[in-house]
């Protein structure tokens, strides 16, 4: 069983050093009024046949949601966060306590900036086998949130229009993760569901997909199923004792079923979290980074399952995009101090 190498950057290290300063997809229609589609994605609202497009497969392409000056700020701060970020202090942790320590560190990464490495990437001695930029798997939990850079991306006003556009009222973003794909050791990501890591009661998980760069069938672009997005299929769960684990074996999946979402840097894909899809194999000399977050609905209704994998201490929790309900008590409260004022 392989060891499994996990670290967690001094986040106020990151905020000391942080400096906030082709095109279509393949497999999605994209608005043929070039002027309409700039002017949806520079404000982030859907159109009508977007949504619906969105509900009747379970995932939409939106090309060029993003720039590529965007994307290319992204990619600067990663640099930063890995050049900051000292492999040594990483834990090795041997067969015998690998289960238990890498239950703890990954679940402690709900609430921080953590570093995790491809199952290669460290030789019989622990060292590396090459540079750490190109060893990296994903950074995660929590970008979103503890980094300046990537809150702000995250949290500007066209994401929060695309929510909207969905129909939702205090969409809560949960995890985030810098995934990077490297070339030619860029592993498979198996068919899954975001759901079965992120769920509430109604079901309401939707992940936000953007292609740092190219995203193509040689380097390990989406794969996604259409209109499978119908139930639940198993559960990934933590339980107090037992760590984290899944509740049922994976589905078997026709894979010659799923359609392949290539798209240019900047492209900002949408997954219902019922939606089944996966990425295959970087064999491209190439790498594919990707940001994703998922967010789930937290307005009256919808109730957090205790047994997800991430939780967060009260002292840190959890901030909505925005609340729907509160926007529309400060409209009012305005509306009648101005008519107070008449």
């Amino acid at each position: 069983m392989l060891a499994v190498r996990i670290s967690t950057l001094d986040t106020n290290k990151i905020r000391r050093r942080s400096k906030i300063s082709p095109v279509f997809c393949r497999s999605i229609r994209v608005p043929h009024n070039e002027r309409i589609a700039k002017s949806q994605f520079k404000s982030g609202n859907l159109s009508s046949e977007q949504i619906k497009k969105f509900h009747e497969d379970g995932f939409l392409c939106l090309p060029k949601f993003s720039s590529k000056e965007e994307m290319n700020t992204l990619k600067n701060r990663i640099d930063n966060l890995l050049d900051d970020f000292d492999p040594s202090t990483i834990s090795i942790f041997s067969t015998r306590n690998q289960t238990t320590k890498t239950d703890q560190y990954f679940l402690e990464s709900a609430s921080k900036i953590s570093f995790f490495f491809e199952e290669k990437a460290f030789d019989s001695n622990g060292n590396l086998r090459q540079e750490k930029k190109l060893s990296i798997n994903k950074i995660g939990h929590a970008l979103h949130d503890l980094d300046p850079v990537f809150r702000t991306f995250s949290r500007s006003p066209r994401v929060s229009n695309v929510l909207r556009s969905l129909g939702y009222r205090r969409p809560l973003p949960v995890q985030s993760m810098y995934i990077f794909k490297q070339p030619g050791i860029g592993g498979e990501v198996v068919p899954h569901q975001d759901a079965s890591f992120v769920r509430t009661t109604p079901s309401s998980c939707v992940g936000l997909w953007w292609a740092v760069e190219d995203a193509t069938k040689d380097n390990g672009c989406l794969w996604a199923l259409k209109k499978s997005h119908g139930h639940l299929s198993r559960r990934f769960s933590f339980i107090p004792g037992q760590g984290v684990s899944f509740d049922a074996p994976p589905p078997s999946y026709d894979l010659d079923a799923f359609t392949p979402v290539e798209c240019p840097a900047g492209s900002l894909v949408l997954l219902h979290g019922l939606n089944v899809h996966y990425s295959r194999e970087n064999t491209a000399p190439i790498s594919r980074h990707a940001y994703s977050m998922h967010l789930v609905e937290s307005a009256e209704g919808f109730s957090w399952d205790d047994q997800n994998w991430a939780h967060r201490q009260s002292s840190m929790p959890w901030e909505p995009l925005y609340d729907f309900e509160e926007e529309i008590d400060s409209q009012d409260q305005s509306k009648s101090k101005q008519i107070l004022r008449k």
